[in-house]
């Protein structure tokens, strides 16, 4: 009778899996053998990477496909805190994750200290919640932290695993589940007087933020937008919530002070704002207080409450975008905006500032990229100089085609995004695009691509150099310190794990080594060389 008693690691593993996770990633010591063994056998496969920062960038790269919470697992000590970047990026990117790290008992611990450490009091500020998981408690722990993890704002809910309570026989309890909150909606003199501001605008503008991602507001959204004509700008991780082609999109924005150039003089002819799911952690500072909201009318929308300072509003909404958009739309008609046709003429600035035409450099690595994929790519961007190029170049045509760390801006993640991106879309072409530093940060996962099948792309701009830093730095005319390293052989670190290599220098070459990779039966890096210097002006 015993032996057919749930574990308490069991239950937890159950509940990641009702909440459809069927990925788990990590490295495994002695400590999680048992939870390892759980997500198993609870149907949640469980893929060794070579580093638990990139295990969590695996999990974060499967969630954007499949909906579901990441699962990071590493053990106690050293491995849960190798995982603190990805947590914490997860933290600030809003990605619902479930951190379950193994520890000693707490009778063990009086006693015996090679490597016991506080994990929740590390953990506790780059989460929503740290939980100790207890026998009597796990289903209900469980619960709670898959719920904790994806309320909005979604993020990381980290679970510490005791050895003997994983292997803990329990009595399986009654579930008990956490029912989440209906849509809600304004109402009220605040809904009136929103939707007067809506039916008298003359020259609306919309910045669309990561919320739309998670409370389903898509359809409704596109539709509010074009039933109003309002233009409007994405941040980097909502980019595609509306397909890119769109005649009203003006294309992601937050980074490049290129394109604020010429987006922020329209922001300020506007006489409505409207901040639509709008989370501005993933704004750099150009975009704080970039509107008067004691001139413009302004209306924010999100999923919590102000507390970030980045702007203010005239009316705050804190509710579900989309049900907010029906409320305010209803029964208003549209009326034809911005009649001297600013937001083209933006447009085409736009376009002409991000030409695609170069000979060679990291514009047209990316342009010709763009050209010789298909339209259905998923791609990933690690941090650095050519995210911002790209971020303004590749137009997006569906929610998370280019995904990337945009509040952390963490270095080191594309390629593992695009292994769990390629694990969970086997059919679709991916790619990752990273700078050479980040992608030697990394380099060791390219075995853990070889092992998971699939033939991702890893394309790397190779400068020798942090670019964006070293411009940073020549613009303050500064000496040339610690943002040089050497040249290396991409193309040979490839093949040396098993997969393909190209080393480019034009158009021709990258496009021939980009329709090889797709046909290929493993994975391929292909290393773009540019010329130092090849962003100056171009950002």
């Amino acid at each position: 009778m015993q032996d057919t008693m749930p574990r308490a690691a069991d239950l937890l593993a159950r509940r990641l899996y009702e909440a459809g996770c069927r990925h788990a990633f990590g490295m495994p010591g002695g400590e999680v053998l048992t939870l390892v063994d759980a997500l198993e056998q609870a149907g949640i496969a469980f893929h060794l990477a070579k580093h638990e920062n990139a295990a969590g960038f695996m999990a974060e790269g499967v969630h954007h496909r499949d909906g579901a919470p990441a699962i990071l697992v590493a053990t106690l000590g050293p491995g849960a805190m190798n995982g603190i970047n990805v947590v914490a990026n997860a933290f600030q990117d809003r990605v619902p994750m479930i951190v379950l790290t193994g520890c000693v008992d707490a009778d063990e611990a009086l006693t015996y200290t090679h490597q016991v450490m506080d994990h929740a009091q590390v953990y506790r500020s780059i989460t929503k919640g740290t939980f100790r998981l207890t026998p009597d408690g796990a289903d209900v722990i469980a619960d709670k932290a898959v719920s904790l993890a994806t309320q909005p704002r979604p993020g990381p809910v980290h679970v510490d695993v005791p050895i003997s309570v994983a292997d803990t026989r329990v009595a399986a309890p009654k579930p008990r589940r956490l029912v989440p909150a209906a849509p809600n909606a304004p109402q009220g003199a605040g809904l009136e007087l929103a939707r007067r501001w809506l039916a008298e605008a003359e020259r609306p503008f919309a910045i669309v933020g990561l919320d739309v991602l998670y409370d389903g507001s898509t359809s409704v959204l596109r539709a509010f937008l074009d039933h109003f004509g309002i233009p409007f700008v994405t941040t980097y991780k909502a980019k595609g919530v509306v397909p890119e082609d769109h005649p009203l999109c003006l294309g992601g924005a937050g980074l490049s002070p290129l394109a604020d150039k010429h987006l922020l003089p329209l922001v300020e002819k506007a006489d409505l704002i409207l901040c639509l799911g709008y989370d501005p952690i993933e704004m750099r500072t150009g975009w704080r207080e970039v509107w008067d909201p004691d001139r413009q009318r302004v209306i924010d929308i999100a999923a919590v409450a102000n507390n970030h300072y980045m702007h203010q509003a005239g009316l705050n909404f804190v509710s579900d975008t989309g049900a907010t958009l029906e409320a305010l739309a209803k029964g208003i008609l549209a009326r034809e905006t911005w009649k001297g046709g600013e937001p083209q003429t933006v447009k085409d600035a736009l376009s002409r500032a991000f030409p695609s035409d170069d000979d060679w450099g990291p514009a047209a690595v990316i342009a010709e990229t763009r050209k010789a994929m298909p339209a259905n790519t998923l791609a990933t961007a690690d941090s650095g100089a050519h995210r911002i190029l790209l971020s303004q170049m590749w137009q997006c045509s569906e929610p998370r085609g280019l995904i990337q760390s945009t509040a952390l801006c963490t270095m080191g993640c594309a390629v593992p995004m695009a292994i769990g991106l390629k694990l969970a879309e086997p059919d679709r072409p991916v790619i990752s695009f990273s700078g050479d530093a980040g992608f030697l940060m990394v380099a060791g996962e390219l075995s853990t691509a070889g092992e998971m099948g699939g033939n991702p792309i890893f394309l790397v701009f190779v400068d020798a150099s942090l670019a964006l830093i070293e411009l940073k730095q020549r613009g303050r005319q500064m000496a040339n310190k610690g943002v040089d390293f050497g040249r290396h052989d991409f193309a040979a670190i490839a093949r040396a794990f098993g997969g393909h290599g190209h080393t480019v220098r034009n158009r021709t070459e990258l496009h021939a080594a980009l329709q090889e990779a797709m046909q290929a039966d493993t994975f391929t890096v292909i290393a773009a060389e540019i010329e130092r210097g090849g962003y100056d002006g171009r950002i």
